[in-house]
């Protein structure tokens, strides 16, 4: 009898894998070396995105109103000129200290068809020699009407420590019959549109005249006169 060959089962033990968790939590590293970064990339772009929008649109509708009121009131600067001068003071005093005093005429043009003029306080003429003060004063203040022409009588004064010094160099330069003169202005204005009264701002200039002299009390001939003005904030 042949041997039988015996089979045995073999008895498979199930194994169970480990399932995943649906919604895994975030294991947070104490040291916070390993902590998770929140990028907000796309909302500081779009906060910029809309500032620089904003800017531009403002931007555009300044220069559009800006354009609109040069097209509609045409703005000129005013005009100004010296018609004469006048020295009524020239004195060396015994401190040696030089008093001065001049009498200027000044013809104030206010071109502008639609725009006023306010002239307010705190305004400055002066007259110089060279890099010298010779004397100073202020003009009123009054309101230019359209297309207007203003004259203005301005006295000046003014005194000088060193007043040996400078009238030997006026004296000097008087023989030569050509004494350069600056007369500088600095004067606070408000620019009338319409019913609008704008801000403040400054005209400031200077002409330069030639006199022929500087003879007291009677008036001096102007050989050439030369004015240069602008608004300034």
């Amino acid at each position: 009898m042949a041997d039988h060959q015996r089979i045995h089962p073999v008895m498979v033990t199930p194994t169970c894998l480990p399932l995943r968790d649906p919604f895994p939590s975030v294991k947070v590293d104490p040291s916070g070396r390993n902590a998770p970064v929140v990028k907000r990339t796309n909302c500081w772009c779009k906060c910029l995105c809309w500032i620089i929008t904003t800017f531009i649109l403002l931007l555009i509708i300044v220069v559009a109103a800006l354009a609109i009121l040069y097209l509609v009131f045409q703005p000129k600067l005013p005009k100004y000129s010296v018609d004469n001068l006048r020295i009524t003071d020239l004195t060396l005093h015994f401190d040696l200290t030089l008093y001065t005093r001049f009498d200027v005429r000044i013809t104030a043009n206010n071109p502008n068809k639609k725009i006023g003029i306010y002239y307010e306080k705190g305004s400055r003429l002066s007259v110089w020699y060279k890099e010298t003060n010779l004397c100073h004063g202020s003009i009123p203040r009054f309101y230019q009407g359209h297309q207007n022409t203003t004259l203005l009588e301005v006295g000046l004064t003014g005194q000088n420590q060193y007043g040996t010094t400078l009238l030997q160099a006026l004296q000097e330069q008087q023989q030569t019959g050509r004494i350069p003169l600056d007369l500088k202005i600095d004067v606070p204005v408000r620019i009338k549109l319409g019913m609008l009264k704008l801000m403040k701002v400054r005209i400031l200039g200077s002409c330069k005249l030639i006199v022929d002299s500087l003879s007291t009390n009677k008036f001096i001939s102007i050989k050439a006169s030369s004015c240069n003005f602008g608004l300034k904030p």
